[in-house]
């Protein structure tokens, strides 16, 4: 053969094996930068078909939920940048307010909230402060103020109605100073692991205790196997973020799965057990 001819015949060969390569290599849950919501930045892996909650559900709310652009960092309340930036995907594209108020349990706490709060659902507003308090927004929102005194909590009078969202962030910073991953866990009710859904979240009551939020979650369809995409702000208060899977990159990109968190989920900033797995 000449070796003009050989020329052609490896750089053919070359060209085949690395656009193999490229193709078996591409991550199966790869993000899609230019797209604006949990919904559509983050692809799918192969086979698995995402659930699709019914309109103006939480778990449709949280899918449906715009995030910042892509790359964008995570910041603490002060604005610092926060000591790592390699452990998230996305930011969910919500403030964190200028104290430090905004950290785990409070983060799930703000958007199921907010969720409430933009379906009028005013009287479902209501959590617990840790000394067992019951905050409710709608008595807030009729007016009425908390007053703090030690272990003791109560209701007092003001007479003017407060129906703002300026007056309903105000609400929801006296949540995040009384309340957290303690009195979270108490109102919360356990379920089972197979029976995840969008809106559920790990969480371990303590001082400190930590919780995560499911954010998306699909199936596959041959299989049945579910994975799922976690969110979680922390300590200090810092912008609600979706966690790498620091454990398993390659087969799945951020999205955990059921069949590896049997013993526990290893978050890149926390471990949780089976048990921790908890509803509204």
């Amino acid at each position: 053969m000449k070796i003009s001819n050989i020329f052609p015949l490896v750089y053919l060969i070359l060209l085949t094996t690395c656009q193999s390569q490229t193709v078996s290599n591409t991550p199966k849950g790869q993000i899609k930068p230019a797209s604006t919501s949990i919904l559509h930045r983050v692809a799918l892996p192969d086979g698995f078909e995402r659930l699709k909650p019914e309109d103006h559900s939480f778990a449709y709310y949280l899918q449906n939920f715009p995030l910042k652009p892509h790359q964008s960092k995570v910041y603490y309340y002060n604005g610092k940048e926060k000591h790592t930036q390699d452990y998230h995907v996305a930011v969910l594209d919500i403030d964190t307010g200028h104290r430090n108020l905004q950290q785990c349990a409070d983060a799930v706490m703000r958007l199921r909230a907010e969720y409430l709060y933009q379906q009028k659902r005013y009287e479902e507003i209501v959590f617990n402060f840790t000394n067992g308090f019951p905050a409710s927004y709608s008595r807030w929102r009729a007016g009425e103020r908390i007053k703090v005194d030690g272990n003791k909590a109560n209701w007092y009078a003001t007479n003017k109605p407060s129906t703002s969202y300026e007056e309903f962030r105000k609400y929801l910073d006296i949540i995040f100073t009384y309340a957290g991953t303690l009195s979270l866990n108490k109102e919360l009710s356990a379920k089972p692991l197979n029976d995840m859904q969008i809106g559920d979240v790990f969480i371990q009551g303590g001082s400190p205790g930590h919780t995560v939020l499911i954010v998306d979650l699909a199936v596959h369809q041959d299989t049945g196997e579910k994975i799922f995409l976690i969110a979680q702000s922390f300590m200090p208060a810092q912008d609600i973020h979706i966690l790498k899977n620091n454990r398993n990159p390659p087969l799945y990109g951020p999205w955990y799965s059921l069949s590896e968190i049997q013993q526990s989920l290893q978050t890149p900033e926390w471990t949780f057990y089976p048990k921790d797995l908890k509803s509204f």
